[in-house]
């Protein structure tokens, strides 16, 4: 449905697996926080049927997939670990414009471009994991992140008109290819 500005290079990779361990806690916080945005968004927009199952199904899948990466660090004999704050996420959130509309249409594309990324990344990880069980869960999660990249942009279109929406979309990745350039590598999601 639309395409990366920026290419996450695989140093960003070699850096997730020195310290997967790491790289698994961050992710189980995404996960986690990921439920709590759909569950948010569904209560902010009660009249919005389609977003609000479509948010409640996220919110689910999202909690399946926090249980799935803490069964990995469990496996691993790793804890859960603190939430951290997250460089990218606080600055993708700053892109949201004020106004009814202007705030849902960002917070469905930011969140499009949020999913994106996931899906960016976890196939890098997926393709740098050595056959086994952790390879297959992130080729599965790199899937589900690409069909929320692209959940978010239809209700976008569902709700608002399409040039308005993709506009809108090409200034927001735009605007998140300079943030990644200017977030460091590390042993996290974002």
């Amino acid at each position: 449905m639309f395409e990366l500005k920026y290419h996450t290079p695989f140093s960003w990779t070699e850096k997730v697996l020195a310290d997967f361990d790491t790289f698994l806690q961050d992710h189980a916080a995404a996960e986690k926080k990921a439920a709590g945005m759909a569950m948010a968004m569904l209560g902010h927009y009660p009249d919005r049927i389609k977003l609000v199952k479509a948010m409640a199904d996220l919110a689910i899948e999202e909690m399946i997939h926090f249980k799935q990466v803490l069964k990995i660090l469990t496996e691993r004999g790793t804890l859960l670990g603190n939430d951290q704050k997250d460089p990218y996420i606080k600055q993708m959130r700053a892109l949201f414009r004020q106004g009814t509309d202007e705030y849902l249409i960002d917070r469905l594309l930011i969140g499009a471009v949020i999913e994106a990324r996931g899906h960016e990344r976890f196939s890098l990880v997926a393709e740098a994991l050595p056959e086994g069980k952790e390879k297959d869960f992130y080729v599965a999660i790199a899937k589900s992140e690409e069909k929320h990249k692209n959940l978010f942009v239809e209700l976008g279109y569902e709700y608002f008109d399409k040039l308005t929406i993709d506009n809108r979309l090409e200034e927001i990745l735009i605007a998140e290819a300079d943030i990644c350039k200017g977030i460091p590598f590390s042993a996290a999601l974002h």
